[in-house]
C-alpha cells in the first residue's frame, strides 16, 4: 500500500464493519478519523461511521453535516449525500487495503481520503466525541 498514514479530522471511505464483527462490509461508507496510532504492527485508525439514513433525527451522540446546514464544511468534507457521523460507535481498524477503499472521485488522488472536517463544525463535532469517550 502507497497510503501516507492520514489525519485526525480526514473523510475516509471505510469498509466500516458491522459491529460487534470486526470483518470489513462489503458496502463502503464515509468515515471520520479520530485518532491515529502508530504500532509496531502498523498503523490504525480510530473511526466514527458515517451513514445518510435519518439525517434529520439525530440522536445523542450524532452530529450531521448537511448541504443546506453546513454548504462549505459539506464540500470539504467531499461527501456525496448529507451524512451524520455516530460518536457511540467507534472503532479501532488497522489503515489496509482491507478496510478502506478509494473512492471513485478521487479528489485528493490514489487514496481512501474523502474530504477533511471544517472549522464550522469542528466545536459540534469536538463536543459529541468528547462525550461520547467519557460516558
Amino acid at each position: 500500500m502507497t497510503w501516507g498514514v492520514p489525519s485526525i479530522g480526514d473523510f475516509v471511505w471505510c469498509m466500516f464493519p458491522e459491529l460487534p464483527n470486526c470483518d470489513p462490509e462489503p458496502k463502503p461508507r464515509p468515515a471520520l478519523i479520530v485518532g491515529v496510532e502508530e504500532r509496531e504492527d502498523g498503523n490504525f485508525v480510530r473511526l466514527v461511521y458515517g451513514t445518510s439514513k435519518n439525517v434529520t433525527k439525530l440522536k445523542m451522540g450524532e452530529v450531521a453535516i448537511t448541504q443546506i446546514n453546513h454548504p462549505v464544511a459539506y464540500a470539504l468534507a467531499g461527501l456525496a449525500y448529507d451524512t451524520k457521523f455516530d460518536f457511540k460507535v467507534m472503532i479501532d481498524l488497522p489503515w489496509t487495503e482491507e478496510y478502506f477503499k478509494v473512492p471513485a472521485k478521487k479528489s485528493y488522488g490514489h487514496n481512501p481520503k474523502l474530504g477533511t472536517l471544517h472549522v464550522s463544525v469542528f466545536n459540534a463535532f469536538q463536543v459529541t466525541h468528547r462525550a461520547a469517550e467519557n460516558r
